[in-house]
């Protein structure tokens, strides 16, 4: 199934912005090659959930939903969702906030020597970006593949939130930070976010590119992040050589 050409009828702008999901790393996540990236590295095993842990949790998540699911993206989802969907738009959801919160040191944008730093939900606040609309008859393949990317290690906790758009409010999917997980720091100080998006690089890029990413859909949809924007301006600093 491509993607429909009207999937960005309120957003066109946004079309080439977002990675065909079938060009997509995270489409078809082999998780025996991803085992054998953190060996590797020297990553302590066990480093992920099992298998089984993990398609309890989604089933669990989904046992009482019919019908087409919406997907709340704050992060790489919104230029890498990796699955179909079939209508996009920009929202702002009620009762989470963008953080930067999860540390990588295992590889994907960061390392143990040079720690990466991505976005994650904090309860609490409100937080822009996009939902998309997985239809009904496609929910069950592509919330196993999206399971299998976001849910891979104790990092997040899946909820569902209210996401206000200009076509109407719907109920999304959102993938919250666990304030228990390794992964998850809530209390780095400014130097360290800094440090970390300026210096964390892996096999999916770097930080600074995750960053710079998040704002250039933050530009297209004229949503005004201030702080983002200032932590870039001070990662670009520290870059080139300041």
């Amino acid at each position: 199934m491509p993607i429909p050409d009207d999937a960005f009828r309120h957003h066109p702008n946004l079309k080439c912005l977002i990675r065909d999901p079938e060009q997509s790393f995270f489409r078809d996540l082999d998780l025996n090659e991803m085992d054998q990236r953190m060996i590797d590295r020297g990553v302590p095993m066990p480093w992920r959930r099992t298998d089984e842990d993990r398609e309890a949790n989604r089933r669990a998540f989904f046992a009482d939903h019919q019908g087409p699911v919406w997907v709340f993206a704050y992060g790489s989802l919104m230029w890498d969702p990796a699955i179909l969907f079939d209508e996009v738009r920009h929202a702002q959801v009620q009762g989470f906030s963008r953080s930067m919160c999860l540390v990588d040191r295992r590889g994907a944008r960061g390392s143990a020597e040079a720690p990466g730093l991505m976005a994650g939900l904090a309860e609490g606040g409100t937080c822009d970006g996009l939902v998309f609309r997985i239809p009904a008859e496609r929910v069950e393949d592509e919330t196993e593949r999206l399971w299998r990317r976001e849910m891979i290690a104790q990092a997040y906790y899946p909820a569902f939130a209210t996401a206000r758009t200009a076509q109407g409010d719907v109920q999304a999917v959102c993938f919250v930070a666990d304030p228990e997980a390794d992964m998850i720091e809530t209390d780095l100080s400014r130097d360290e976010q800094v440090r970390f998006i300026a210096t964390g690089e892996g096999f999916l890029g770097t930080s600074f590119e995750y960053l710079d990413n998040m704002l250039a859909h933050f530009d297209t949809m004229q949503v005004d992040d201030p702080v983002l924007r200032a932590l870039l301006q001070d990662v670009q600093q520290v870059r080139n050589g300041g």
